[in-house]
């Protein structure tokens, strides 16, 4: 699209988290003019643990010009290192993919969500972001769509972009009325002092997946630009309940032979500080756009953590999208050409993301660059 198409065209984002402000971000790059975001919440807070923003996802905050305020907040990563539970055997350990395939080496990033989150809107003017807008309703008109929101508000846009989640209204709304589907699996995160990690995660910036034969995995990122460790217990479970209860006992019950610095962290956790969630993802969705409408991150694709994708999948749908705007004559050839460059990405990426891992068959710490068989 032409530089004053793109200028006059307006775009409403819902949702504030990673996805929604990437793609705030992508089309203010390409020169959208009027692009604003509407989050549910009243305010951000510093909520979610550790991730890791890939060398290709890094690559994108340096076409965007946002690469320091990203690495202001992280820590750079060499590799990614999977291990027995009690720590003696290395299953893998590999360079991040990608690191020295651009102009510079592009380490993977490890960074707090909720540094990150605030990272992204910190570098969006502040009438761009709306807060305490929760979603309603949306009406597809074909060539707009209007969106309403439970304060009352009500804003009709040329494309709307719909970050809303794993739960999405819009997905269900317009695309798929499929729930998200439980993977019989709990996780319980936190963040914690690494004075108070036992000598865990200090040594450098690479995460360390632990592996144990009954299905429990023990994820760390270490965040010592905080001096802190993002602690993650992975199992399985057949309780779906959305926030289960736990006890500091009942972790540590699921540590039998780990590292005994993992132990000692579940056994004096603050279990007050522990995040407990059951774990979904979505089967793919057919379709993720109409002629104004289209899903991105979550919405369109949300995967289970085990590969830890889904930011940065985000991340490039907000690329992807922002580019076929640029090539395309018109918002409807752009959605369709968007979906046809993303969705078989994330359609992989999904179901890499459900294999987990098996300690007796970790071939690569990075699935995805090995071909399907």
């Amino acid at each position: 699209m032409k530089t004053s198409e793109l200028k006059d065209l307006k775009i409403a984002i819902v949702g504030g988290g990673y996805g929604g402000a990437a793609a705030a971000i992508a089309l203010r790059n390409i020169g959208a003019g009027n692009v604003h975001v509407y989050e549910q919440a009243p305010a951000l807070g510093q909520v979610g643990a550790g991730i890791g923003l890939r060398p290709i996802t890094v690559e994108l905050f340096r076409r965007w010009g946002i690469f320091e305020e990203i690495a202001a907040v992280s820590s750079p990563s060499d590799y990614l290192e999977i291990l027995s539970a009690d720590g003696q055997q290395v299953y893998a350990q590999e360079v991040w993919p990608q690191l020295n395939d651009f102009d510079q080496p592009n380490h993977t990033r490890i960074i707090h969500r909720g540094d990150f989150i605030d990272a992204l809107l910190g570098v969006l003017p502040a009438e761009m972001v709306h807060m305490g807008h929760k979603l309603t309703g949306i009406k597809d008109d074909g060539d707009a769509a209007t969106l309403t929101f439970e304060n009352g508000n009500t804003v009709t846009a040329d494309l709307v972009i719909g970050a809303d989640g794993i739960r999405s209204l819009i997905r269900k709304e317009l695309f798929s009325d499929n729930e998200p589907i439980f993977a019989g699996e709990h996780a319980y995160r936190a963040v914690i002092s690494a004075d108070n990690a036992f000598g865990l995660g200090v040594e450098d910036d690479n995460p360390r997946f632990y592996m144990g034969d009954n299905g429990t995995i023990a994820y760390n990122l270490p965040l010592r630009h905080r001096n802190q460790l993002s602690y993650d217990i992975t199992t399985r479970s057949e309780d779906g309940s959305w926030a289960p209860v736990i006890t500091n006992d009942y972790l540590v019950s699921l540590l039998d032979g780990f590292d005994e610095r993992i132990v000692d962290i579940a056994r004096n956790l603050d279990i007050s500080q522990v995040t407990s969630r059951s774990v979904f993802d979505i089967d793919p969705v057919d379709n993720w756009h109409t002629d104004s409408v289209a899903l991105l991150g979550d919405s369109a694709h949300a995967m289970l953590h085990h590969q830890g994708q889904g930011a940065n999948s985000a991340i490039q749908d907000a690329a992807g999208l922002a580019d076929a705007l640029l090539q395309a004559d018109s918002v409807k050839e752009a959605l369709t050409q968007y979906q046809a460059i993303r969705k078989p990405v994330t359609d992989e990426l999904q179901r890499l993301s459900r294999l987990g891992w098996n300690p007796g068959s970790v071939e690569t710490a990075f699935p995805e660059q090995t071909p399907a068989k």
